[in-house]
């Protein structure tokens, strides 16, 4: 892995790898669409209307639709090209297949995702108001996992590694994190939505994000220091539970897309 850091100005952003680890970008964030957002945990962007560390309560969940659905309306950024909007599309399969959560396009909806390619891939945590916007930045970003982690965050989730019973399944190597990046490793007050702590979440950061120095560990799993940790693959068995369990959906679990297609996007 490879860690490159490019000193702008402000604060913290994630970019995902290219060819290999997570790039480091200290900038603020102004990207395509010229929105300022402060940005903490690499890619939370904070709320400008409530306190973005709290929100797994009932504030900030989408709603249910008569049908029993979640329906989170979105638009997308005509700056992506059709095969990156399909890529984000792909990304949102596995919402619609396993849990109630429908991405839908916006018709009007006051309260909607806008997903744009701004500077790196970063999301507010749960519904916020208003344009919310989702960035996933076409350099980098359009993978599955790092979509479906984005939208994670957009649904109401944390990062895994800032769980408030952490302590027990990793440590933190703080001697390996630079002093900007300190926050981005505290700990969480957190609903756990009584499931067990997820090595395979999507949401779980790698073991050497933000490491001063290449190679080093910033996480380390325990007892089993080899356990894999930070996949982007898709999401896992547990990260759909607790998506299920958040909204109440678990009778979707098992839900076909093929029974409820996927909206076309435009």
């Amino acid at each position: 892995s490879q860690l490159i850091v490019f000193t702008v100005s402000l604060f913290t952003m994630e970019v995902p790898p290219f060819f290999f680890a997570p790039y480091k970008i200290t900038t603020a964030a102004f990207g395509a669409t010229g929105v300022d957002h402060t940005l903490v945990q690499g890619d939370v962007a904070l709320s400008k209307r409530r306190n973005a560390m709290k929100c797994w309560s009932e504030h900030c969940k989408w709603g249910k639709s008569y049908n029993g659905l979640v329906e989170v309306p979105y638009t997308v950024s005509e700056y992506y090209y059709d095969s990156e909007k399909a890529s984000i599309k792909t990304a949102m399969e596995m919402f619609h297949r396993r849990t109630c959560v429908r991405f839908v396009p916006r018709r009007g909806q006051s309260d909607y995702l806008s997903i744009e390619s701004d500077l790196g891939c970063w999301s507010t945590i749960g519904r916020d108001g208003g344009q919310q916007v989702v960035s996933l930045s076409v350099y980098g970003c359009l993978d599955r996992g790092t979509v479906q982690h984005e939208l994670l965050h957009a649904l109401g989730f944390h990062h895994e590694h800032t769980r408030s019973d952490r302590d027990q399944y990793v440590r933190i190597n703080w001697e390996n994190i630079p002093a900007v990046n300190a926050f981005d490793f505290h700990k969480m007050d957190t609903n756990n939505l009584n499931t067990p702590y997820d090595y395979s979440s999507v949401m779980h950061y790698g073991r050497t994000t933000f490491a001063s120095t290449l190679g080093a560990d910033t996480i380390t799993p325990i007892p089993d220091s080899f356990v894999p940790i930070g996949q982007r693959e898709d999401m896992s068995d547990i990260d759909i539970l607790r998506i299920n369990k958040l909204y109440e959906c678990s009778k979707y679990r098992n839900h076909q897309t093929q029974n409820n297609p996927l909206p076309e996007m435009y």
